[in-house]
């Protein structure tokens, strides 16, 4: 762990800088101290994939003493979970649904079939949300899908899509221009007023991809626009 400053009154601590749950786990190591042992002063903290951001009250302690605090934690790295949340999403993989779908079993030479179980055979770790408000960058995807960006982003959208892009995969919580290959959508609101937090993932939790016929797609979808889906009935083990 590298703990470097970040601006006047914040600290960046630094892991190998890769795409890994195991560095990954690290950083929610660090999420986890600072949660339940917050040192003195800090305001509030940023996980990404292998590093944390640190603000803090320049009037309440220093960049040397939350420094030595940090050092001195023990993290227990090789005992921390990284999930406790396992988020079961149901996604429509219809054409409709997935304007790329096509194109990127062309270029991945397989079946839009092999593509869709590859992609809903295994679970996604969620690294981290930004680029749109919930926005979760999830991983590692199976080699077998592995692609590049849109060379040109799509102006909009929609709110749902689930993408692939490198060895991520992702779900754009609102509409928006993008460049993922959009391979499929979910009906559920990443976006919501039913949770404690704004936001349906938070970084460490496990998510995994249920295939839906397009009327099932808008059967849940008719729930979310009515109020009367319970979110909770996609997720176990929370906490």
């Amino acid at each position: 762990m590298n703990i470097v400053r970040y601006g006047e009154s914040g600290l960046l601590l630094n892991f190998e800088q890769v795409i890994s749950i195991k560095t990954h786990s690290k950083v929610l190591a660090v999420q986890h101290f600072l949660q339940k042992n917050p040192p003195e002063g800090v305001d509030y903290f940023i996980p990404s994939y292998c590093s944390i951001v640190v603000r803090f009250d320049q009037s309440k302690t220093t960049f040397e003493q939350l420094k030595q605090e940090l050092d001195a934690a023990d993290l227990s790295f090789s005992e921390t979970k990284t999930s406790l949340r396992q988020w079961h999403i149901p996604v429509c993989y219809d054409d409709v649904f997935g304007p790329d779908l096509n194109s990127t079993s062309l270029f991945l030479n397989i079946s839009k079939d092999e593509l869709i179980e590859f992609h809903t055979g295994q679970v996604y770790h969620v690294f981290a949300c930004g680029f749109l408000p919930g926005f979760p960058y999830m991983g590692i995807t199976d080699e077998r899908l592995r692609v590049k960006r849109h060379d040109t982003p799509r102006q909009k959208v929609p709110a749902g899509s689930v993408g692939l892009a490198g060895n991520q995969t992702g779900i754009y919580p609102s509409e928006s221009p993008g460049g993922w290959q959009i391979i499929g959508r979910t009906p559920l609101k990443l976006i919501r007023d039913d949770l404690k937090m704004p936001f349906l993932f938070r970084p460490g939790d496990v998510v995994h991809f249920q295939r839906i016929s397009t009327k099932d797609f808008e059967e849940i979808y008719q729930k979310e626009e009515t109020g009367n889906l319970n979110i909770n009935n996609y997720l176990n083990g929370a906490n």
